[in-house]
């Protein structure tokens, strides 16, 4: 009986020739990553070990994302206690003000990532990494500072779902419509624990942007991670970023998946997730007229450099609708300083968007965005749960970038096709 992709990766990182399902291991970490929310927790859980230091000053990433710049006291706190960590601890991977960017996008960026490495991160969305072939998978506080004082972490080895991914998706389509189609078909619950691993012809036709999307989305269907096979796009999204050497790790021919299941990406519509749970999805064409107030493009999971360029795309030229908020947020500064050069940022300017710095801000109703009673709100993030915007009785409808512009435009939730 052979391994998939994410047992093998566990093996290696464990030193074992063989892993199986629901097997307990310890695992050799290549990076640990916190932010500005969480880790604050575990530096305070580390000063009650033994020992102080950390495993490897290089193979901790620290990102304040969440609330930078600092809306707050509070948040200032936090981040004033993270700065003080990773100077004491002369940390490599630190990101501060005019270095961050939201921590899935930056790490990529970065290089900090790459095929066959094991990762954990004090954030759910920490399975991002799985788009360039790596393990990578959200933990709490205290195993961060368990990760970043010894550099291992147990797991349960998961058992795995295989999704081929066939054909080739329409003009409109990205990796966001695919998940989101996929989290509709299997339900918040449906890989529960399980690795999600993403094959077929149709891979050849997502960028990297799509893939990182995708794998990042993974939790939302209750992924323990996504993963996508090493293949020329990502050898060439690698080279581009890293210098780092890598293992790729290809599944068994006679791996085991508890299911699989086909996705003909040539059939997929524009897909809308309703409130309040990321599994209750639409597509465009079944959606009546609802009309909105806010829209808000960025975020760990579309606010790369191809979410951008679509939305300009349909911006351009046109004006949001009379009393709509619209808050474009590039993930990092790079990518942002991209947009500049570009003209997109003169795009969305131009069309009534505000464009912010790299935050988290409005995903978790942390600020930038923060909805009030009855407002109704179409994002390009990750979760739409009761209040996760603000109000308890505002409403979150999650989109694709495409669908996001579109909407912003239209003052309703609306498919670019309608433009």
């Amino acid at each position: 009986m052979g391994m998939t992709m994410t047992q093998k990766i566990l093996a290696n990182g464990a030193g074992l020739e063989k892993v199986e399902a629901g097997q307990l291991i310890m695992a050799k970490l290549n990076l640990v990553l916190g932010n500005d929310i969480t880790s604050p927790v575990a530096i305070h859980e580390m000063e009650k070990f033994t020992s102080k230091g950390v495993f490897d000053k290089d193979k901790i990433a620290l990102v304040p994302d969440h609330f930078v710049p600092n809306k707050d006291i509070k948040s200032a706190e936090h981040c004033k206690c993270v700065r003080q960590f990773a100077a004491k601890n002369d940390i490599t991977n630190y990101f501060e003000v005019g270095e961050m960017g939201i921590e899935h996008a930056l790490l990529p960026e970065k290089g900090l990532t790459v095929p066959g490495d094991v990762i954990i991160g004090a954030d759910s969305h920490t399975c991002t990494y799985g788009a360039v072939g790596a393990f990578s998978t959200g933990v709490g506080s205290t195993d961060m500072a368990a990760g970043m004082a010894t550099g291992e972490a147990w797991f349960k080895v998961p058992s795995a779902i295989k999704f081929n991914l066939t054909g080739k998706p329409a003009k409109w389509i990205s990796g966001k419509d695919i998940i989101l189609h996929i989290i509709g078909l299997i339900g918040v619950d449906g890989a529960l624990y399980r690795s999600m691993e993403f094959v077929g012809d149709g891979i050849q036709y997502l960028s990297m942007d799509d893939r990182f999307t995708i794998a990042n989305m993974a939790i939302e269907a209750g992924g323990k991670n996504g993963i996508f096979p090493v293949d020329d796009k990502t050898i060439a999204y690698l080279k581009e970023h890293t210098k780092r050497e890598y293992k790729v790790f290809e599944a068994d021919a006679d791996a085991v998946y508890d299911e699989e299941y086909t996705i003909e990406l040539d059939k997929l519509k524009p897909t809308v997730s309703f409130p309040h749970l990321p599994e209750n999805t639409h597509t465009i064409d079944e959606i009546d007229e609802i009309k909105i107030d806010q829209v808000v493009i960025g975020s760990c999971t579309n606010g790369r450099l191809d979410d951008m360029r679509i939305a300009a795309d349909i911006l351009k030229g046109r004006h949001v609708a009379k009393g709509m908020r619209c808050i474009v947020i590039p993930a990092t500064q790079q990518i942002y300083l991209q947009c500049m050069e570009e003209g997109l940022l003169k795009t969305f300017i131009e069309a009534g968007c505000v464009v912010s710095t790299p935050t988290c801000g409005p995903c978790l109703g942390g600020y930038m965005g923060i909805l009030a009673e009855g407002e109704r709100c179409v994002s390009t993030t990750n979760r739409n749960f009761v209040g996760r915007m603000g109000h308890i009785n505002s409403e979150i409808y999650l989109a694709s970038p495409a669908v996001a512009a579109a909407s912003a435009i239209t003052g309703k939730i609306a498919g670019p096709e309608e433009l």
